[in-house]
């Protein structure tokens, strides 16, 4: 029952290509494990679902307390892929980085290098990450991007010398290559030859693969010690296509293991939200890509002015905060109409990253405790008027000022919440 994270030391090394390989040659194998990712992204667990052929979660050191990640884990195996660097982490701490999680779980580590500009001195790379924090367990390494046959002999001898061991290697080739867009990869659903993409990859690592070796890579499964965030409603019906695509695993199976109704629709399809709704969430994603087809939706609008009207809540996170204002500023400097449920303006056409953990307070009855969450973005506001929906800290407690609206039972910001505190 194997349970270890691929991490790096830092982002491009190619954790998401190996990782990606390894999720389908253990579903190859067919060993049971879950797929994870550290930290708040949203588009990773994306591919991995595919890989593995199953759902993956987001275990988060920095916004999710010890129990949630332990009940999150799982007792089966594990596979967990790293965020950035293996310490990087959030503040001038670097609070809750890959590591950190790593210690929580107590699974071993190993190290994802790119080893296209390296040969020998990957030895004294790989040695400073082993030794770096010795409560951290490095099992040894992948290697990525290597040239040559040759190349391969300068990396083993090196990491050999001293006693590093190899769990596979894979070739520098163009065809491993994922495309990319302003936020990141784009979403698993966007590449129509994914299953082939990932069936290349796991094939070229196999041959070098030391499967007996990562079998034997374990930690202890800890006992589900809480129960996930519990709905917002008893019917909760939420937007989910191209548009709105970032919905976090374990606030969707929290909410089905508490008996919520979860109604799926598309407004890029112009569906309307059900009527039997209690609660409407729209998640974040990329609205600015859809805007002139999200102000033509003329029954997807008309369903939320009605149920506004009714007194529904209505939830929306990041683009979905966006949608839910009364205009979007796309790229080219154009602005589509969209819900008009809040005073909110925003636009694209001059791009500016707000990127960051988040410490929100609520400062209306939306919500009642205290929330971390994750922001990135490249949406300018324009205008925002109305009260706001939490008082905001960053990862250092520096005061970022209010954030988000809400106007009647409807609500939203740019943060996307990822666990209680």
């Amino acid at each position: 029952m194997s349970r270890f994270m691929i991490a790096a030391p830092s982002s491009g090394a190619g954790k998401t290509t190996v990782t990606l390989a390894l999720m389908r040659l253990l579903q190859r194998a067919k060993i049971e494990f879950q797929p994870a990712k550290s930290g708040p992204d949203y588009i990773d667990p994306g591919f991995h679902s595919v890989a593995a052929g199953t759902p993956s979660v987001n275990l988060d050191a920095w916004a999710m307390p010890a129990d949630l990640i332990g009940t999150l884990a799982g007792s089966s195996g594990l596979v967990v892929e790293a965020a950035m660097g293996l310490f990087d982490g959030a503040g001038k701490a670097g609070r809750g980085s890959a590591a950190d999680l790593a210690k929580i779980l107590d699974i071993p580590v190993i190290l994802v290098v790119d080893a296209a500009k390296t040969a020998h001195s990957i030895a004294a790379l790989v040695t400073g990450f082993r030794d770096y924090d010795p409560k951290v367990t490095l099992a040894g390494v992948f290697l990525n991007r290597v040239g040559s046959a040759r190349h391969l002999d300068m990396l083993t001898q090196a990491l050999n010398g001293r006693n590093i061991k190899i769990f596979g290697h894979l070739m520098r080739s163009e065809a491993f290559a994922l495309p990319e867009r302003h936020l990141g990869l784009v979403q698993a659903d966007e590449i129509d030859q994914l299953e082939p993409w990932i069936d290349h990859i796991a094939t070229a690592l196999h041959p070098s693969l030391d499967f007996a070796a990562l079998r034997e890579l374990s930690g202890p499964t800890l006992a589900a010690q809480t129960t996930l965030p519990g709905p917002p409603a008893q019917h909760i019906a939420i937007a989910a296509d191209r548009a709105f695509a970032f919905r976090y695993t374990h606030q969707m199976k929290g909410w089905r293991d508490a008996g919520a109704q979860l109604s799926f629709f598309s407004p890029l399809a112009d569906e309307p939200a059900p009527k039997a709704a209690q609660y409407i969430f729209l998640p974040g994603g990329y609205p600015e890509l859809h805007a002139g087809q999200l102000a033509a939706a003329a029954q997807f609008k008309a369903s939320l002015a009605h149920h506004a009207s009714l007194g529904t809540p209505i939830y929306g996170e990041c683009g979905g905060y966006m949608v839910l204002g009364n205009g979007l500023v796309d790229a080219q400097g154009r602005r589509h109409e969209m819900l008009g449920l809040l005073p909110l303006e925003t636009s694209f056409q001059q791009r500016k990253l707000h990127l960051g953990y988040r410490q929100l307070t609520p400062l209306s009855p939306h919500f009642s405790a205290p929330l971390m969450a994750h922001e990135f973005h490249y949406a300018s506001t324009l205008k925002a008027a109305g009260p706001a929906l939490f008082a905001a800290q960053d990862a250092d407690h520096a005061d970022l000022g209010e954030m988000g609206l809400h106007i009647g039972r409807t609500c939203g910001s740019f943060a996307h919440i990822i666990a209680g505190h």
